[in-house]
């Protein structure tokens, strides 16, 4: 199962940060809107994650989802995947 996920505030913007452009589509990270909680649940049911913003990856670090290593800053905005295999 897929899961993208981002904070409300950044839901159809777009971010740049040297060469990197990531835009985040409504056509892909809009749906329900969730509780970072919720979110947070919804992580640990799924296969892939996608997710961007400082809420859901702190989130997603202190619940031992994602290391910290692993986020990537795009304008200053923490960006995480998680793939289990």
């Amino acid at each position: 199962m897929l899961l993208a996920t981002c904070d409300a505030e950044l839901l159809g913007k777009i971010l740049k940060e040297g060469k990197i452009v990531f835009e985040v589509r409504e056509e892909f990270y809009k749906g329900s809107k969730v509780s970072v909680d919720e979110a947070i649940d919804l992580m640990r049911q799924s296969t892939i994650v996608n997710m961007i913003g400082q809420n859901v990856v702190e989130k997603a670090i202190a619940r031992g989802l994602v290391h910290p290593e692993a986020v990537l800053k795009i304008s200053g905005v923490p960006h995480a995947q998680i793939v289990k295999m």
